[in-house]
């Protein structure tokens, strides 16, 4: 069953791919795919675009959906079904840009390198954006001439069949675009044996992404890993405090901090350490928490009961650690999956929460001696998604560009996502890229033709 986070409770039930269903998923992808290959360029295009128009026209019912079984306010559930239509209109673009090369030769020798589509491929999306997610595995291989089969959050279902189903009424054949439900790990392991599937993409956490890479590995496959992090963010005493507290404290609280970019770590230099927390627990404590529908609702309920429960327990250990609570820590109410802003400052290192991802409405602020120490402890994790900074010193931002190590950096400004720029992480964050013409070159390999007279 689905359930509602605002209210706890089941609303919606799904059907469960049996071993039969995913063969025959797996036989329909490899037909899907020898006729998607073989359409050609414009046409691969001109559907995309339509089906971008379609997801524009049904933004506010697919934002709908997304509120009601994922919680996240709906300006912000239309918001993201618009950044699918979007990233679909650069996609198509690409259709017409997938260019080869033809390498320098004496008259009566060739040689060219072409780009093709890698195959069949089988995507597994997270439950935190149900729209983009499934937008993102399927997008890039279509724009690449691949078929695809997506299993979107059994938790969250709704978003991603929404997406689909305007792919397949703006002409993407059946075939070539399948979504398919099920136990997630018995999907998985079934998709990943068969020979059919020649690439896999996952966004989720980073111990089930090296679970799926080992199995991937079995047959060779390709992955694109988009997993866990643990966002740092620089405050240097030359920014604009207020600036950055309204920037990145709406930015922390977005989706309830169920981001996997999301702000986390606050490394904040000393002599505005305290006018930094003092301003961020402020506007903690001002953010309008409540049901997702209601108008002036700032950020919504967690997404499952593990949500709270998780939170609470990262919470409790870093207090018995030592840190302060600021505002914050606690549930709210007894119906659904409510929780507090939260602040905690002078986090130890060896809290729970200053290692793994929280992955919620909290945020861990710390003073900082200098730019050194916070470039070390920006980097000390094994996570690379997304870091932040805010300074107005240029040389200092050519520093720190260089020498944090993330798959995407933020200088004075809290976005990290465009269509057209790639996304994704290193280290333990994962691997490979979406997004931009680097998310469907992922879904290409490259063959070398040498041609003599």
């Amino acid at each position: 069953g689905v359930l509602g986070p605002s209210a706890g409770e089941a609303f919606a039930s799904l059907p469960k791919a049996t071993p039969t269903d995913l063969d025959n998923a797996l036989e329909a992808a490899s037909r899907g795919f020898k006729a998607w290959r073989a359409t050609s360029a414009d046409r691969r295009e001109a559907v995309l675009r339509k089906g971008a128009a379609l997801i524009r026209e049904r933004a506010k019912d697919i934002g709908a959906a997304i509120t009601r079984e994922q919680g996240k306010p709906i300006k912000e559930a239309i918001g993201e079904v618009v950044y699918c239509a979007m990233l679909l209109e650069f996609y198509a673009g690409e259709c017409k840009r997938l260019y080869g090369k033809t390498l320098v030769r004496p008259d009566g020798q060739r040689v060219e390198v072409r780009h093709e589509p890698v195959g069949p491929v089988a995507g597994f999306a997270a439950w935190n954006f149900p729209a983009i997610n499934v937008m993102r595995k399927v997008g890039g291989p279509l724009a690449a001439g691949c078929s695809a089969i997506v299993k979107p959050s059994e938790e969250t279902p709704a978003g991603g069949l929404g997406i689909v189903q305007a792919l397949l009424d703006a002409g993407v054949p059946g075939d070539a675009c399948q979504v398919v439900f099920g136990v997630p790990d018995e999907v998985s392991r079934h998709l990943l044996a068969s020979p059919v599937i020649r690439k896999v993409t996952f966004t989720g956490s980073t111990a089930v992404g090296k679970h799926l890479a080992k199995l991937a590995a079995d047959d060779l496959k390709r992955t694109t890993m988009e997993l866990g992090g643990h966002g740092p963010v620089l405050v240097f005493n030359d920014t604009d405090i207020d600036r950055t507290l309204d920037v990145m404290a709406a930015t922390k609280y977005r989706n309830a901090g169920q981001v996997c970019v999301s702000p986390t770590r606050f490394l904040v230099e000393e002599d505005v350490f305290e006018r930094f927390r003092d301003g961020f627990v402020e506007r903690a404590k001002a953010v309008k928490v409540g049901n997702g529908f209601d108008a002036d609702t700032q950020m919504g309920p967690m997404a499952s009961e593990r949500g709270p429960d998780g939170l609470q327990a990262k919470i409790n250990d870093a207090k018995e650690k030592g840190a302060k609570l600021l505002a914050g820590g606690s549930r709210i109410g007894n119906q659904g999956f409510f929780h507090e802003p939260t602040v905690l400052s002078e986090v130890p290192l060896d809290a729970e929460i200053m290692n793994e991802e929280p992955f919620g409405p909290v945020a861990l602020i710390n003073p900082m001696p200098d730019e050194q120490a916070m470039i070390e402890e920006a980097n000390r994790l094994p996570y690379g998604l997304a870091a932040y900074a805010w300074t107005q010193d240029s040389a200092r931002r050519m520093r720190i560009a260089s020498e944090v190590e993330a798959g995407m950096v933020a200088i004075n400004g809290a976005g990290v996502s465009a269509v057209d720029a790639p996304f994704g992480g290193v280290k333990w964050s994962g691997y490979g890229l979406e997004d931009g013409a680097e998310g469907v070159a992922a879904c290409l390999v490259s063959k070398t033709v040498h041609e003599s007279a």
